[in-house]
């Protein structure tokens, strides 16, 4: 059986990505694919009750790497590996290269740390495709819903996220033949037409 694809969504909150996510998925359920659609923090039981516990819960820059990690293990076990095992292909709302950008770029964790914990946790799979979405960060801020209540990430100054923003090209400039950065300043349309193309090519 052929192994299915996988294929990430990233950018710091407001870039846009979440818009896209449903329009990628119908797009490979058209080409007649079964598609997972998944999100990290979170994806599994477990790693949906450690999403709550690190979006909300105050806590060691260490312990939040390392609950990132242990709820990314989780995920792969669970539902990406064997979905990908199955053929299937595996969209996810974040992946490890929003750790990089978040714990890394952002919260200032040595990224050494957190490349011990990649090898450890997913030594031999990385995306297919990694889709950055990427805007300036005053865009970024005024996407953000004034009328929800932010989680602690969303609630950070504007220097955390350009720190953030400058760790997702980091990593997009360490792994170009996987990722494709997206303008997301630009319309709903173009945007569209060219995800088509890039997953299209994939």
């Amino acid at each position: 059986m052929t192994l299915g694809k996988f294929i990430t969504f990233e950018g710091i909150d407001g870039a846009g990505k979440s818009t896209h996510l449903a329009f990628v998925a119908e797009l490979l359920r058209a080409a007649g694919k079964t598609v997972v659609l998944t999100r990290e923090p979170g994806g599994t039981p477990l790693g949906e009750k450690l999403r709550t516990l690190l979006l909300h819960e105050a806590m060691d820059l260490e312990t939040e790497a390392l609950l990132m990690f242990a709820a990314r293990r989780e995920h792969l076990a669970q539902v990406i590996e064997p979905a990908l095992a199955r053929g299937d292909w595996v969209i996810s709302d974040r992946f490890t290269d929003a750790t990089f950008a978040y714990q890394g770029g952002g919260r200032k964790l040595p990224f050494e740390r957190l490349e011990v914990l990649e090898q450890w946790v997913h030594p031999h799979r990385q995306p297919d495709l990694t889709l950055l979405f990427d805007v300036p960060l005053d865009v970024a801020r005024a996407r953000l819903d004034a009328t929800r209540e932010l989680d602690r990430f969303e609630r950070e100054k504007a220097v955390f996220f350009e720190d953030t923003r400058q760790g997702y090209l980091r990593r997009a400039a360490q792994f170009p033949q996987r990722f494709r950065r997206i303008d997301s300043t630009r319309s709903i349309e173009a945007i569209q037409a060219e995800l088509r193309d890039l997953v299209g090519a994939l």
